[in-house]
């Protein structure tokens, strides 16, 4: 007969290991986005050389993050190029438009881990693919409107004159100062792209089946109550939820991932995290406006807060109306778990939003 300890110890067991494979599962998407970096960074600095007008830039932003797997990253350095002088304000509002549509690739891929169960993959995949959509809605409705009449670029001018004056500022990222030293310790291993994306790709899969396993058997209907009463409970808790979490961990990609793995396992619904993804949009922009603090520049701090305009303004349009990115996102994942045929031609179909933009380039 089991000692009475048993039961309280197997749960702290089960937590405890929950824990190390999410700790596994951030490790793999910093890994992935080391890999990323080794293979297109020098391609990604030349892609900003190139830059002729606003649809360049738009695209040269979304081919640039999707790269380096951060729209922080992509925004700081524009925001670095426009202060700098060598970037015109006009060009680099539309690149921190399309970074934001770069960003959202990590969670297709995190979808991925589920394509054996049919079930599950039509959920995360819809949970992946809901961010792209809200994107690029936004991008269709505000790039022309930005061309055409630059309602970003005023707004953004007019707010940057509040923040004139103000010094450097900086925030430290607890998920990175966790997840880097393992993640620096292994690049360092292995200082090869392409076997270092195989690698983040194993951990993130195996972390993946892991977490989804421990929730099924263990804490699933526990924390399900926890995300639904609580922290998903209405739009402004899951709004709010994301965009504070991503502010402090100043990853989109990591924070919008994590949803994805609960969405197939049913604990949340496309529904419910749309908002959560939104409120990854604003937070993501964080790190940017205090890397053109610390620049002094104006006009930086503009570009900054033209990505914050951006995200805010495209929230106010879309979310009225946000059963279309939720069932197109959902559409795009039932027809995705029908048969491996299916998810063939929608991944293709996926991939084609950046070859094509690629062709654009080098036709013009």
């Amino acid at each position: 007969m089991p000692a009475p300890e048993s039961g309280p110890w197997r749960s702290i067991l089960r937590v405890a290991t929950f824990l190390a494979v999410l700790y596994l599962f951030f490790v793999s998407i910093d890994l992935m986005s080391s890999a990323f970096k080794m293979a297109g960074a020098g391609f990604a600095n030349r892609l900003f050389e190139t830059v002729s007008d606003p649809l360049a830039g738009l695209i040269i932003g979304m081919l640039a993050t999707s790269l380096v797997q951060s729209s922080s990253s992509t925004t700081s350095i524009v925001v670095g190029l426009v202060a700098a002088g060598t970037l015109d304000l006009r060009i680099a509002i539309p690149m921190v438009m399309g970074a934001n549509i770069g960003t959202t690739v990590t969670n297709t891929i995190v979808s991925m881990g589920h394509v054996t169960r049919r079930g599950e993959f039509s959920k995360a995949f819809a949970a992946g693919t809901v961010h792209d959509f809200f994107n690029v809605l936004a991008v269709l409705i505000l790039f022309p409107l930005e061309v055409m009449f630059h309602p970003i670029e005023k707004i953004a001018v007019a707010l940057s004159r509040t923040f004139e004056g103000i010094g450097g500022l900086s925030l430290v990222s607890p998920l990175k100062v966790v997840v880097e030293p393992l993640s620096h310790v292994i690049s360092d291993l292995i200082p090869h792209p392409l076997p270092l994306v195989i690698l983040a790709l194993l951990l993130l899969f195996f972390a993946l089946a892991r977490m989804v396993k421990i929730m099924r058997s263990t804490i699933l209907g526990r924390i399900e109550a926890l995300f639904d009463r609580v922290l998903f409970r209405n739009d402004l808790a899951s709004f709010t939820l994301g965009a504070v979490l991503t502010a402090t961990v100043q990853s989109s990609s990591a924070t919008t991932s994590l949803v994805v793995p609960l969405v197939g396992t049913n604990v949340l619904t496309v529904r419910k995290i749309f908002p959560y993804t939104m409120g990854a949009n604003v937070g993501t922009t964080i790190t940017a406006i205090l890397a053109s603090f610390a620049t002094g520049n104006p006009v930086a701090i503009t570009v900054a807060l033209a990505h914050l305009t951006f995200n805010i303004m495209g929230i106010a349009i879309i979310y009225p109306a946000k059963n279309i990115p939720i069932w197109l996102a959902t559409k795009a994942g039932e027809i995705a778990g029908r048969s491996g045929r299916k998810t063939v031609l929608i991944v293709v179909g996926y991939l084609a939003l950046y070859l094509i933009p690629i062709l654009y380039l080098l036709l013009t």
